[in-house]
């Protein structure tokens, strides 16, 4: 292993490679920064909703509960995947959701924002959502790293089949 990529392992599962060692943390983190800047919003900024006035609300809450379910689907489908099957090795996910995106764990967190910030047709929640997109494709491509410096050529080929973060449709 490239001893200049550092990793955190979940001890108790050595079946699984690793993540950024400050993931959990920074999630925990953009979480907080994310429903801070929500309540700010509702009770204390309360910017003019302009496009609250432009779109229908027949438009913008089925949308944003569409995105929120998606979210949770693809976040319990994967997290049942990676968490609740212990491998005798580690291999590469390949399979249900890991089939459609690279991180499905991370794209439901992320539908989970942008489904918030739907409902709420809030600014300061999409200036929050896009930090917390960058976070989030931040640690994807440094667990893509560890990925391909533990399974190479077939990490590799599985980066070609399968998007990080928007499904192929055909």
């Amino acid at each position: 292993m490239d001893n200049n990529l550092k990793v955190k392992k979940h001890e108790e599962r050595q079946d699984l490679t690793g993540e950024h060692p400050f993931g959990d943390l920074g999630q925990l983190i953009f979480l907080i920064i994310f429903l801070i800047v929500w309540i700010a919003d509702a009770f204390f900024i309360q910017l003019p909703d302009y496009l609250e006035l432009k779109m229908s609300l027949w438009i913008y809450i089925p949308l944003g509960v569409i995105i929120l379910l998606y979210g949770f689907y693809l976040a319990r489908k994967s997290m049942k995947m990676v968490f609740g099957t212990k491998r005798d090795n580690p291999e590469i996910i390949h399979n249900k959701v890991y089939d459609k995106v690279r991180h499905p764990m991370y794209l439901g967190a992320l539908l989970f924002y942008l489904g918030i910030t739907v409902l709420m047709l809030s600014l300061p929640l999409f200036i929050t959502f896009i930090a917390t997109f960058i976070f989030y494709n931040f640690i994807a491509r440094h667990e893509e790293k560890l990925l391909l410096n533990q399974f190479g050529d077939d990490y590799a080929n599985y980066m070609k089949r399968v998007r990080r973060w928007i499904p192929k449709l055909f």
